[in-house]
C-alpha cells in the first residue's frame, strides 16, 4: 500500500434498479435484497457489488474498504477502517486479490471528488460530481473483494467478526477530472467487453483496464443538476 491508495473518491452515488445491474453484468444470482432507488455510498458502508462465484455472478451487499495493512494501523487493537481506493496494483499487499476469483464490479451512476481550492465564503473545498452524462447512466468501477475476519468500525463503535469487503482500482485522472482532482480517478468500465475482460481474463490481460476513462466519456455534473446526489464526507 502507499499514500496513493486512499483519500480519493470516498463518496459515490447509485441511482438505478437491480434489473439494470443484473442485465449489464450478466448476474446469475441475486442475494442483495431490496435496492434503494438512490443511495450515497460512504467508506465502510454496505453497497451492491457483483462478484464471481462457483454458481455464476452474484449481486451481493459488501462493505466498502479492503483490509488496511497492519503496519498502517495506529495500534494493533485499532479497528481496521479499510482502504477504499487502490492505485498501486503492483503492491504485494494487493496481489493475492487480483485474480478472477476476487474481482468484482461496483455499480455506480456518479462519483465525487473535492476541488483543490476552498470556497472563499465557506472556506470548505467544493464537492464536484462526475457522471457519464447528465442522465447519469449505470457504469461499473473495476473492483476487488475478500472475506475478512477482524474488527471494523471505530474505537467507539467497533464491529468484530466476519466481514465481506470490497474496494476499486484507481488510475491517472483524465482531462475532465484532473483540473479538480489531479492525483487520480476511479477505474471505470462502460462496455460489455471491458466488463467481461475484468471478470474473466488473467491479470496479465485484465490489467489494461486500469487506465483513465476517455475524456469525452465523462462530464462534471452542474451544481443544480436535477436529482443530483446529496451527501457529505465524514
Amino acid at each position: 500500500m502507499s499514500s496513493e491508495d486512499c483519500h480519493i473518491c470516498n463518496l459515490y452515488n447509485l441511482t438505478t434498479n437491480q434489473q439494470a445491474i443484473r442485465d449489464l453484468a450478466q448476474v446469475m444470482n441475486d442475494s442483495l435484497g431490496n435496492l434503494e432507488p438512490s443511495i450515497d455510498v460512504y467508506p465502510d458502508r454496505a453497497a451492491p457489488v457483483v462478484r464471481n462465484t462457483a454458481e455464476g455472478r452474484e449481486l451481493a451487499r459488501l462493505s466498502w474498504g479492503m483490509p488496511t495493512p497492519r503496519q498502517f494501523l495506529k495500534a494493533k487493537d485499532t479497528p481496521n477502517t479499510g482502504v477504499t481506493n487502490i492505485r498501486n496494483s503492483r503492491s504485494p499487499h494487493w496481489r493475492p486479490w487480483l485474480g478472477v476469483a476476487n474481482r468484482c464490479l461496483v455499480p455506480a451512476t456518479a462519483f465525487s471528488e473535492y476541488g483543490q481550492k476552498p470556497d472563499p465564503v465557506t472556506k470548505r473545498k467544493p464537492l464536484h460530481w462526475f457522471a457519464l452524462n447528465e442522465a447519469r447512466p449505470l457504469f461499473f468501477f473495476a473492483g476487488i473483494w475478500t472475506a475478512w475476519s477482524g474488527t471494523r468500525g471505530s474505537m467507539k463503535t467497533p464491529r468484530p467478526g466476519e466481514h465481506q469487503l470490497f474496494a476499486f482500482l484507481t488510475c491517472e485522472p483524465n482531462a475532465v477530472v484532473k483540473p479538480i482532482h489531479p492525483k487520480a480517478m476511479p477505474v471505470i468500465l462502460t462496455t460489455e467487453d471491458e466488463i467481461e475482460m475484468w471478470m474473466t481474463a488473467e491479470w496479465s490481460e485484465a490489467q489494461v483496464v486500469q487506465r483513465p476513462l476517455a475524456d469525452d466519456a465523462l462530464i462534471v455534473l452542474p451544481p443544480d443538476a436535477p436529482d443530483e446526489p446529496q451527501g457529505r464526507l465524514f
